[in-house]
Protein backbone atom coordinates (compact mmCIF):
# COMPACT_ATOMS: atom_id res chain seq x y z
CA UNK A 1 0.00 0.00 0.00
CA UNK A 2 1.47 3.45 -0.64
CA UNK A 3 0.73 6.50 1.35
CA UNK A 4 2.23 8.93 -1.04
CA UNK A 5 -0.87 10.27 -2.46
CA UNK A 6 -1.44 11.64 1.01
CA UNK A 7 1.30 13.54 1.43
CA UNK A 8 0.19 16.79 0.10
CA UNK A 9 -2.72 16.71 3.06
CA UNK A 10 -0.24 15.51 5.40
CA UNK A 11 1.84 18.48 5.12
CA UNK A 12 -1.20 20.98 5.47
CA UNK A 13 -2.49 18.45 8.66
CA UNK A 14 0.74 18.15 9.97
CA UNK A 15 1.00 21.87 9.90
CA UNK A 16 -2.36 21.81 11.80
CA UNK A 17 -0.43 20.62 14.69
CA UNK A 18 2.08 23.19 15.01
CA UNK A 19 4.10 21.97 17.99
CA UNK A 20 6.24 24.91 20.09
CA UNK A 21 8.85 22.74 21.15
CA UNK A 22 10.49 25.41 22.74
CA UNK A 23 7.67 27.50 24.37
CA UNK A 24 7.43 27.36 27.55
CA UNK A 25 4.69 25.88 29.76
CA UNK A 26 1.54 28.80 30.30
CA UNK A 27 1.97 29.97 33.83
CA UNK A 28 -0.91 28.38 34.77
CA UNK A 29 0.56 24.90 33.53
CA UNK A 30 3.49 25.17 35.87
CA UNK A 31 4.50 21.86 37.36
CA UNK A 32 3.98 21.66 40.67
CA UNK A 33 5.47 18.09 40.59
CA UNK A 34 9.15 17.68 39.83
CA UNK A 35 10.28 17.31 35.79
CA UNK A 36 13.04 16.19 33.79
CA UNK A 37 11.55 18.15 30.65
CA UNK A 38 13.04 21.30 29.20
CA UNK A 39 12.78 22.58 25.71
CA UNK A 40 16.66 22.51 25.62
CA UNK A 41 16.14 19.06 24.84
CA UNK A 42 14.48 19.71 21.98
CA UNK A 43 17.10 22.05 20.92
CA UNK A 44 19.98 19.81 20.84
CA UNK A 45 21.45 18.81 17.72
CA UNK A 46 20.90 15.16 18.04
CA UNK A 47 17.37 15.05 19.15
CA UNK A 48 16.70 17.62 16.33
CA UNK A 49 18.10 15.73 13.65
CA UNK A 50 15.67 12.98 14.96
CA UNK A 51 12.78 15.09 15.09
CA UNK A 52 13.47 16.31 11.48
CA UNK A 53 14.10 12.77 10.33
CA UNK A 54 10.27 11.58 12.19
CA UNK A 55 8.74 14.63 10.01
CA UNK A 56 10.45 13.95 6.69
CA UNK A 57 9.97 9.78 7.22
CA UNK A 58 6.18 10.10 8.55
CA UNK A 59 4.73 8.85 5.28
CA UNK A 60 6.46 5.46 5.34
CA UNK A 61 5.29 5.39 8.93
CA UNK A 62 1.96 5.65 7.33
CA UNK A 63 2.81 3.19 5.13
CA UNK A 64 4.26 0.90 7.67
CA UNK A 65 1.59 1.27 10.18
CA UNK A 66 -1.10 0.09 7.61
CA UNK A 67 1.55 -2.93 6.67
CA UNK A 68 1.40 -3.85 10.57
CA UNK A 69 -2.30 -3.73 10.62
CA UNK A 70 -2.83 -5.97 7.88
CA UNK A 71 -0.64 -8.59 9.61
CA UNK A 72 -2.48 -11.47 11.40
CA UNK A 73 -1.75 -11.19 15.16
CA UNK A 74 -4.71 -12.66 17.16
CA UNK A 75 -3.38 -13.11 20.78
CA UNK A 76 -0.77 -16.17 20.73
CA UNK A 77 -0.87 -16.04 16.99
CA UNK A 78 1.79 -12.96 17.06
CA UNK A 79 4.64 -14.33 14.77
CA UNK A 80 4.43 -12.53 11.80
CA UNK A 81 3.93 -9.28 13.30
CA UNK A 82 6.99 -10.62 15.80
CA UNK A 83 9.39 -11.87 12.94
CA UNK A 84 8.53 -8.00 11.23
CA UNK A 85 9.80 -6.05 14.33
CA UNK A 86 12.53 -8.33 14.90
CA UNK A 87 13.92 -7.60 11.38
CA UNK A 88 13.72 -3.89 11.88
CA UNK A 89 15.28 -3.72 15.27
CA UNK A 90 18.62 -5.94 13.87
CA UNK A 91 18.66 -3.85 10.85
CA UNK A 92 19.04 -0.62 13.57
CA UNK A 93 21.47 -2.16 15.16
CA UNK A 94 20.23 -3.49 18.58
CA UNK A 95 20.42 -6.44 20.34
CA UNK A 96 17.61 -8.37 19.42
CA UNK A 97 16.15 -11.72 20.91
CA UNK A 98 13.17 -13.65 21.42
CA UNK A 99 11.81 -15.10 24.79
CA UNK A 100 10.05 -18.54 25.41
CA UNK A 101 6.29 -16.29 25.19
CA UNK A 102 7.05 -14.80 22.07
CA UNK A 103 8.06 -11.29 23.15
CA UNK A 104 10.57 -9.49 20.98
CA UNK A 105 13.22 -6.95 22.76
CA UNK A 106 15.51 -5.07 21.22
CA UNK A 107 18.70 -3.32 23.59
CA UNK A 108 20.04 0.24 22.91
CA UNK A 109 23.22 0.63 25.07
CA UNK A 110 23.14 3.83 26.68
CA UNK A 111 27.19 5.74 27.16
CA UNK A 112 26.52 4.89 31.01
CA UNK A 113 25.41 6.63 33.94
CA UNK A 114 21.55 6.49 33.49
CA UNK A 115 18.14 4.25 34.40
CA UNK A 116 17.61 1.62 32.30
CA UNK A 117 14.19 2.06 30.55
CA UNK A 118 11.56 -0.02 29.33
CA UNK A 119 9.51 1.21 26.44
CA UNK A 120 6.68 -1.53 25.34
CA UNK A 121 4.02 -1.73 22.89
CA UNK A 122 2.08 -4.88 22.77
CA UNK A 123 1.37 -6.77 19.29
CA UNK A 124 -1.48 -8.87 19.67
CA UNK A 125 -5.22 -8.08 18.77
CA UNK A 126 -8.22 -9.32 19.77
CA UNK A 127 -9.30 -10.17 16.13
CA UNK A 128 -10.26 -13.85 15.17
CA UNK A 129 -7.39 -15.17 12.61
CA UNK A 130 -8.50 -14.31 8.81
CA UNK A 131 -10.66 -11.65 9.98
CA UNK A 132 -10.32 -8.44 6.84
CA UNK A 133 -7.49 -6.42 8.40
CA UNK A 134 -7.44 -4.48 5.39
CA UNK A 135 -6.54 -0.74 5.72
CA UNK A 136 -8.92 2.13 4.57
CA UNK A 137 -7.84 5.58 3.75
CA UNK A 138 -10.53 7.90 4.70
CA UNK A 139 -9.58 11.49 4.53
CA UNK A 140 -7.44 11.70 7.75
CA UNK A 141 -8.71 8.70 9.00
CA UNK A 142 -7.40 4.61 8.98
CA UNK A 143 -10.17 2.14 8.96
CA UNK A 144 -9.34 -1.73 9.90
CA UNK A 145 -9.45 -4.10 13.00
CA UNK A 146 -6.82 -3.37 15.13
CA UNK A 147 -5.54 -0.19 13.37
CA UNK A 148 -5.70 1.90 16.97
CA UNK A 149 -4.96 -1.12 19.17
CA UNK A 150 -2.34 -1.30 19.07
CA UNK A 151 -0.74 -1.42 15.86
CA UNK A 152 -0.08 2.19 16.01
CA UNK A 153 2.00 2.07 19.05
CA UNK A 154 4.76 -0.74 17.21
CA UNK A 155 4.88 1.63 14.49
CA UNK A 156 5.35 4.56 16.66
CA UNK A 157 7.51 2.16 18.79
CA UNK A 158 9.46 1.18 15.45
CA UNK A 159 9.80 5.10 13.87
CA UNK A 160 11.56 6.19 17.21
CA UNK A 161 13.95 3.55 16.73
CA UNK A 162 14.92 4.37 13.71
CA UNK A 163 15.24 8.22 14.78
CA UNK A 164 17.65 7.60 17.59
CA UNK A 165 20.14 5.89 15.17
CA UNK A 166 19.58 8.69 12.26
CA UNK A 167 19.95 11.49 14.38
CA UNK A 168 22.59 9.30 16.57
CA UNK A 169 21.07 10.63 19.62
CA UNK A 170 23.28 10.25 22.96
CA UNK A 171 21.58 8.93 25.95
CA UNK A 172 22.89 7.63 29.67
CA UNK A 173 20.25 5.50 29.67
CA UNK A 174 20.17 2.12 28.44
CA UNK A 175 17.23 1.55 26.40
CA UNK A 176 14.99 -1.94 26.16
CA UNK A 177 12.19 -1.76 23.67
CA UNK A 178 10.11 -4.87 24.25
CA UNK A 179 6.93 -5.91 21.56
CA UNK A 180 4.93 -8.04 24.10
CA UNK A 181 2.83 -10.56 23.37
CA UNK A 182 -0.74 -11.48 24.85
CA UNK A 183 -1.51 -8.70 26.27
CA UNK A 184 -5.21 -8.98 25.65
CA UNK A 185 -5.04 -12.28 27.33
CA UNK A 186 -4.18 -10.53 30.66
CA UNK A 187 -0.91 -8.84 29.95
CA UNK A 188 0.35 -11.82 29.80
CA UNK A 189 3.67 -11.16 27.61
CA UNK A 190 5.02 -7.98 29.77
CA UNK A 191 4.18 -10.34 33.27
CA UNK A 192 6.61 -12.63 31.97
CA UNK A 193 9.27 -10.78 30.43
CA UNK A 194 9.51 -8.82 34.01
CA UNK A 195 9.71 -11.85 36.03
CA UNK A 196 12.52 -13.37 33.95
CA UNK A 197 14.38 -10.52 33.67
CA UNK A 198 16.49 -7.64 35.72
CA UNK A 199 13.85 -5.33 37.03
CA UNK A 200 14.22 -1.79 34.88
CA UNK A 201 14.44 1.34 36.88
CA UNK A 202 11.22 2.93 34.79
CA UNK A 203 8.77 1.55 32.61
CA UNK A 204 6.33 3.76 29.82
CA UNK A 205 3.44 1.65 28.39
CA UNK A 206 2.30 2.71 24.86
CA UNK A 207 -0.95 1.65 24.23
CA UNK A 208 -4.52 3.77 24.33
CA UNK A 209 -4.99 6.98 22.99
CA UNK A 210 -4.21 10.47 23.68
CA UNK A 211 -4.97 11.75 27.06
CA UNK A 212 -4.33 11.18 30.36
CA UNK A 213 -1.26 9.84 31.38
CA UNK A 214 -1.94 6.97 33.42
CA UNK A 215 0.33 5.99 36.43
CA UNK A 216 -1.69 3.12 38.08
CA UNK A 217 -2.83 0.15 37.22
CA UNK A 218 -6.39 -1.53 37.21
CA UNK A 219 -6.57 -4.88 38.63
CA UNK A 220 -8.50 -7.37 36.62
CA UNK A 221 -9.93 -10.40 37.91
CA UNK A 222 -10.92 -13.23 35.69
CA UNK A 223 -13.17 -15.84 36.81
CA UNK A 224 -15.66 -18.75 35.99
CA UNK A 225 -18.07 -19.93 38.22
CA UNK A 226 -19.32 -23.58 36.98
CA UNK A 227 -22.54 -24.77 38.25
CA UNK A 228 -23.16 -28.96 38.09
CA UNK A 229 -26.26 -31.11 38.29
CA UNK A 230 -27.48 -34.65 38.15
CA UNK A 231 -29.31 -33.50 34.32
CA UNK A 232 -32.49 -35.02 33.33
CA UNK A 233 -34.02 -35.77 29.94
CA UNK A 234 -36.87 -32.75 29.81
CA UNK A 235 -39.66 -35.66 30.31
CA UNK A 236 -38.80 -36.10 33.22
CA UNK A 237 -36.99 -32.89 34.77
CA UNK A 238 -40.07 -31.10 36.25
CA UNK A 239 -39.18 -29.99 39.87
CA UNK A 240 -35.62 -31.38 39.60
CA UNK A 241 -33.11 -29.20 40.51
CA UNK A 242 -31.08 -27.39 37.21
CA UNK A 243 -28.17 -25.44 36.70
CA UNK A 244 -29.60 -22.78 34.19
CA UNK A 245 -32.01 -21.83 37.26
CA UNK A 246 -28.78 -21.12 39.51
CA UNK A 247 -26.91 -19.63 36.79
CA UNK A 248 -30.10 -17.00 35.64
CA UNK A 249 -30.81 -16.42 39.39
CA UNK A 250 -26.54 -15.57 40.07
CA UNK A 251 -26.56 -13.30 36.95
CA UNK A 252 -30.02 -11.45 38.65
CA UNK A 253 -28.34 -10.97 41.50
CA UNK A 254 -24.63 -9.70 40.25
CA UNK A 255 -26.60 -7.00 38.17
CA UNK A 256 -27.99 -5.15 41.23
CA UNK A 257 -24.24 -4.93 43.06
CA UNK A 258 -23.90 -1.26 43.13
CA UNK A 259 -20.76 -0.26 42.98
CA UNK A 260 -18.93 3.23 42.60
CA UNK A 261 -18.09 3.66 38.63
CA UNK A 262 -14.71 4.10 37.16
CA UNK A 263 -11.75 5.40 37.21
CA UNK A 264 -11.50 5.25 40.70
CA UNK A 265 -14.33 2.30 41.49
CA UNK A 266 -15.20 -0.30 39.80
CA UNK A 267 -16.95 -1.94 36.76
CA UNK A 268 -17.66 -5.72 35.90
CA UNK A 269 -19.18 -7.80 33.11
CA UNK A 270 -20.26 -11.10 32.75
CA UNK A 271 -18.92 -12.26 29.15
CA UNK A 272 -19.66 -15.82 28.73
CA UNK A 273 -22.49 -18.23 29.37
CA UNK A 274 -21.62 -21.77 28.34
CA UNK A 275 -22.94 -25.23 28.79
CA UNK A 276 -25.94 -27.57 28.00
CA UNK A 277 -24.86 -30.11 24.85
CA UNK A 278 -28.56 -31.13 23.62
CA UNK A 279 -32.28 -29.44 23.49
CA UNK A 280 -33.98 -32.10 25.40
CA UNK A 281 -32.50 -32.17 28.78
CA UNK A 282 -31.50 -30.32 31.71
CA UNK A 283 -27.88 -29.37 31.33
CA UNK A 284 -25.16 -31.48 33.82
CA UNK A 285 -22.41 -28.72 33.64
CA UNK A 286 -23.18 -24.72 32.36
CA UNK A 287 -20.74 -21.52 33.66
CA UNK A 288 -20.50 -18.09 33.12
CA UNK A 289 -17.57 -15.90 32.99
CA UNK A 290 -16.82 -12.69 35.34
CA UNK A 291 -14.63 -9.79 34.18
CA UNK A 292 -14.08 -7.86 37.47
CA UNK A 293 -11.91 -4.70 37.76
CA UNK A 294 -10.75 -2.19 40.25
CA UNK A 295 -7.58 0.19 40.84
CA UNK A 296 -8.63 -0.47 44.75
CA UNK A 297 -7.40 -3.61 45.61
CA UNK A 298 -9.95 -3.78 49.11
CA UNK A 299 -12.51 -2.80 46.80
CA UNK A 300 -11.78 -5.15 44.43
CA UNK A 301 -11.32 -8.50 46.78
CA UNK A 302 -14.55 -7.55 48.69
CA UNK A 303 -16.39 -7.36 45.32
CA UNK A 304 -14.48 -10.90 44.54
CA UNK A 305 -15.93 -12.08 48.16
CA UNK A 306 -19.58 -10.39 47.18
CA UNK A 307 -19.67 -12.64 44.09
CA UNK A 308 -19.01 -15.59 45.13
CA UNK A 309 -21.65 -15.41 47.51
CA UNK A 310 -24.07 -15.12 45.07
CA UNK A 311 -22.60 -17.99 43.60
CA UNK A 312 -22.90 -19.62 46.75
CA UNK A 313 -26.30 -18.92 47.64
CA UNK A 314 -27.51 -19.32 44.00
CA UNK A 315 -26.31 -23.02 44.26
CA UNK A 316 -27.81 -23.53 47.30
CA UNK A 317 -31.26 -22.36 46.63
CA UNK A 318 -31.38 -24.76 43.55
CA UNK A 319 -29.83 -27.75 44.76
CA UNK A 320 -26.90 -27.96 42.79
CA UNK A 321 -23.39 -27.38 43.29
CA UNK A 322 -20.51 -24.87 42.15
CA UNK A 323 -16.83 -24.11 42.08
CA UNK A 324 -14.69 -20.97 41.08
CA UNK A 325 -11.97 -21.34 38.31
CA UNK A 326 -9.53 -18.60 38.67
CA UNK A 327 -8.40 -17.48 35.27
CA UNK A 328 -6.50 -14.73 35.61
CA UNK A 329 -6.07 -12.02 38.88
CA UNK A 330 -4.14 -9.37 37.61
CA UNK A 331 -3.11 -7.03 40.78
CA UNK A 332 -4.78 -3.23 41.27
CA UNK A 333 -2.52 -0.81 41.71
CA UNK A 334 -3.99 1.92 44.30
CA UNK A 335 -6.23 4.86 44.52
CA UNK A 336 -5.03 8.38 44.27
CA UNK A 337 -4.34 8.58 47.67
CA UNK A 338 -2.27 5.40 48.08
CA UNK A 339 -0.44 6.23 44.60
CA UNK A 340 0.42 9.45 45.84
CA UNK A 341 3.90 8.75 45.65
CA UNK A 342 4.00 7.38 42.54
CA UNK A 343 2.20 10.31 41.05
CA UNK A 344 5.05 12.74 42.58
CA UNK A 345 7.87 10.85 40.40
CA UNK A 346 9.12 12.78 38.10
CA UNK A 347 8.14 10.20 35.36
CA UNK A 348 4.72 11.42 35.16
CA UNK A 349 5.59 15.49 35.34
CA UNK A 350 7.70 14.71 32.41
CA UNK A 351 5.16 13.05 30.12
CA UNK A 352 2.78 15.59 30.80
CA UNK A 353 4.66 18.18 29.96
CA UNK A 354 6.28 16.94 26.69
CA UNK A 355 2.62 16.71 25.58
CA UNK A 356 2.07 20.02 26.32
CA UNK A 357 4.98 21.16 24.92
CA UNK A 358 3.83 19.36 21.61
CA UNK A 359 0.31 20.74 21.77
CA UNK A 360 -1.37 17.75 22.16
CA UNK A 361 -4.45 17.84 24.64
CA UNK A 362 -4.63 15.61 27.35
CA UNK A 363 -6.77 17.60 30.13
CA UNK A 364 -6.03 20.53 32.30
CA UNK A 365 -3.93 20.56 34.87
CA UNK A 366 -5.21 18.10 38.16
CA UNK A 367 -7.01 16.09 34.88
CA UNK A 368 -4.32 15.13 33.11
CA UNK A 369 -2.96 12.53 34.84
CA UNK A 370 -4.79 9.51 36.41
CA UNK A 371 -4.30 6.83 39.31
CA UNK A 372 -5.57 4.33 36.53
CA UNK A 373 -4.68 2.01 33.66
CA UNK A 374 -4.82 -1.17 31.97
CA UNK A 375 -1.79 -1.80 29.87
CA UNK A 376 1.45 -3.53 29.88
CA UNK A 377 2.53 -0.48 32.34
CA UNK A 378 0.25 -2.31 34.93
CA UNK A 379 2.88 -4.78 35.26
CA UNK A 380 5.28 -2.17 36.49
CA UNK A 381 3.17 -0.52 38.60
CA UNK A 382 2.10 -3.43 40.71
CA UNK A 383 5.76 -4.62 41.61
CA UNK A 384 6.63 -0.98 42.63
CA UNK A 385 8.13 0.37 39.30
CA UNK A 386 7.85 3.82 38.24
CA UNK A 387 5.94 3.13 35.12
CA UNK A 388 3.18 5.12 33.03
CA UNK A 389 1.33 4.90 29.84
CA UNK A 390 1.02 7.27 26.87
CA UNK A 391 -1.24 7.11 23.93
CA UNK A 392 -0.18 6.69 20.51
CA UNK A 393 -2.65 8.74 18.59
CA UNK A 394 -6.64 9.69 18.88
CA UNK A 395 -8.97 6.77 17.56
CA UNK A 396 -11.87 4.80 18.82
CA UNK A 397 -14.10 1.89 18.26
CA UNK A 398 -11.41 -0.59 19.19
CA UNK A 399 -11.83 -3.78 19.83
CA UNK A 400 -14.31 -4.24 16.84
CA UNK A 401 -14.09 -4.11 13.51
CA UNK A 402 -14.85 -0.41 12.93
CA UNK A 403 -12.18 0.41 14.75
CA UNK A 404 -10.70 3.88 13.50
CA UNK A 405 -7.45 6.00 13.95
CA UNK A 406 -6.67 9.65 13.14
CA UNK A 407 -3.30 9.30 11.39
CA UNK A 408 -2.34 12.93 11.40
CA UNK A 409 -2.02 12.77 15.47
CA UNK A 410 0.43 9.57 15.44
CA UNK A 411 2.98 11.91 14.27
CA UNK A 412 2.84 13.94 17.55
CA UNK A 413 2.57 10.73 19.66
CA UNK A 414 5.77 9.50 17.78
CA UNK A 415 7.62 12.70 18.62
CA UNK A 416 6.76 12.41 22.03
CA UNK A 417 7.82 8.92 22.41
CA UNK A 418 11.41 10.07 21.59
CA UNK A 419 11.43 13.80 24.03
CA UNK A 420 10.54 10.82 26.93
CA UNK A 421 13.07 8.99 26.22
CA UNK A 422 15.75 11.03 25.98
CA UNK A 423 14.29 13.47 28.99
CA UNK A 424 14.11 10.42 31.30
CA UNK A 425 17.66 9.70 30.23
CA UNK A 426 19.35 12.99 30.61
CA UNK A 427 17.00 15.50 31.41
CA UNK A 428 17.56 17.30 35.24
CA UNK A 429 15.18 17.73 37.77
CA UNK A 430 13.23 20.23 38.29
CA UNK A 431 10.49 21.20 40.60
CA UNK A 432 9.05 20.19 44.03
CA UNK A 433 6.44 17.56 45.54
CA UNK A 434 4.13 19.76 47.14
Amino acid sequence: MTCFRHRDRLRTLSAAFAFALTAAPLASQQPSYPTRWSPAIAERADVKAALEYLDKRFPKQLEEWARITEMQAKSEHEKMRADYVYGVMEDEGLKVSYDSIGNVTGIREGTGGGPTIVFAAHMDIVHALGTDLKVRFDGDTLRAPGVFDNSASVANLLAVIRAMRIGNVKTKATFIFVATVQEELGLKGMDWWLDHNPKPDLLVGMDGGLGPIMYGALGIYWSKYVFTGAGSHTVTSRGKPTPVKAVADAIAHIYQVNVPPLPQGAVYNVGQIHGGVIFNGIPQELCYTMDLRSPDPVLLDSLDRTLDGIAAAAAKKEGVQWHKEIVQHNKAGGTTATLAGARAHPIVQTAIDIHHSLGIDIGPPGKDAEAFGSTDANMGVVRGIPSIAVGRSFGGNQHTITEWAHWPSALPATKMILLLAVALSDGAVKGIVP
